[in-house]
């Protein structure tokens, strides 16, 4: 009787349907959702359906075969962790079908779930994770003076083998793992992914620097949005809630800016010119510096004396095409938004080609072909 909805001076009562003729006509309808036919009855859209209210009673398995979807994993609108260290969120990316400048094809992701604070590693292979972790867990408890309690990740061999057993046994930290092919139930680290990679994916396409350069870039990123993303539960910076004071921005520079390099290692002459040039690519995480790629060596280093020119045009370098093919490198990470769920690697050439640290073209792999070391 409470749901009784006069309409003037009528009052429509309704019967129920008994289960076997709800079922009837669900069949009937093409297996439409039974809200849907209460509503053809209630506003009397249609004629010939019986004046009742039909109910489901969940036994139908046709239905559940051909409906059953994911369940959804709704956010929360309170965070309930209240320290730091309590949750670390990791995951791992790669393999990249490119090697960074330091002959790297991981990234690994590392999310502290209170302050949203995030660390980077990059890795030539996936038996580095375990170490790594290791050491980045003594080393960050021993900084904050908090214990990690919970480690949460995925079902990657990385993550759950001999070593990681050990080590969290001994240290009495929790870990718990997502569902397979359910990603959202690692969301905090999965949606720092996907902030991270279109960060770099900007940038490198922004400064035309070729996609070697990606670790330099997602370290960057990391490093910026650590200072500006904003906490919402707290409304301050990831930095200003992991270390206590408001970050500084007034240093920081546009990625892959063109620079002068004051050489202080080399013995010159009184008329020999006293700096190179090259390309700012990060920022120092042991030193006040910063960190520069020399065009002249050829390598990345450290350096406080530079002079940057923000405002010279970036030129796209001379290089083979997949070179600066930042799509293919962001597919060859295992790199899917949290809402698309997950896919195969597409990244380009074949197995063993990428084993060797080398990308073929189609046409070349067709025909024989000269092969090129990154």
């Amino acid at each position: 009787m409470k749901n009784i909805v006069p309409k003037e001076s009528l009052t429509c009562l309704v019967a129920k349907a008994t289960s076997d003729e709800s079922m009837l006509w669900h069949r009937r309808l093409g297996h439409i959702n039974f809200k849907n036919i209460n509503k053809l009855v209630k506003e009397n859209l249609v004629r010939g359906l019986p004046l009742k209210r039909f109910e489901n009673d969940q036994t139908y398995v046709a239905c559940l075969k051909g409906k059953q979807h994911k369940a959804s994993c709704k956010s929360k609108v309170l965070n309930p962790i209240t320290k730091p260290l309590f949750m670390l969120s990791i995951d791992l990316l790669g393999p990249t079908f490119v090697s960074s400048l330091m002959h790297k094809k991981y990234c690994l992701v590392v999310t502290d779930d209170y302050n949203r604070f995030t660390w980077v590693f990059f890795l030539a292979t996936k038996d580095e994770t375990s170490e790594i972790l290791k050491n980045f867990i003594i080393q960050i408890e021993n900084l904050v003076d908090q214990k990690v309690k919970i480690i949460r990740c995925d079902n990657g061999t990385e993550f759950k083998n001999k070593v990681m057993d050990v080590f969290c046994k001994e240290k009495g930290i929790k870990r718990e793992y997502s569902v397979a092919r359910t990603p959202q139930q690692n969301g905090v680290a999965e949606r720092r992914n996907r902030t991270l990679i279109e960060a770099a994916r900007t940038m490198l396409a922004d400064s035309k620097l070729p996609i070697t350069f990606w670790a330099e870039a997602v370290s960057t990123a990391c490093y910026v949005q650590n200072r500006v993303l904003i906490v919402k539960s707290h409304n301050k910076t990831p930095y200003e809630l992991f270390r206590g004071i408001k970050p500084a921005l007034s240093f920081m520079k546009p990625f892959g800016c063109h620079v002068t390099i004051l050489n202080t290692l080399d013995s010159l002459g009184k008329f020999d010119g006293k700096s190179d040039e090259g390309f700012f690519v990060g920022y120092s995480l042991s030193s006040k510096a910063f960190r520069v790629y020399n065009t002249r060596t050829k390598k990345v280093e450290e350096n406080l004396h530079i002079g940057f020119l923000e405002n010279k045009p970036m030129i796209e370098g001379n290089g083979p095409k997949w070179l600066f093919d930042i799509d293919s490198l962001t597919q060859s990470m295992n790199y899917v938004p949290v809402t698309a769920g997950t896919s195969t690697n597409e990244s380009a050439g074949t197995q063993e080609d990428q084993n060797a640290g080398t990308f073929l073209e189609k046409d070349e792999i067709s025909q024989g072909c000269i092969v090129m070391p990154i």
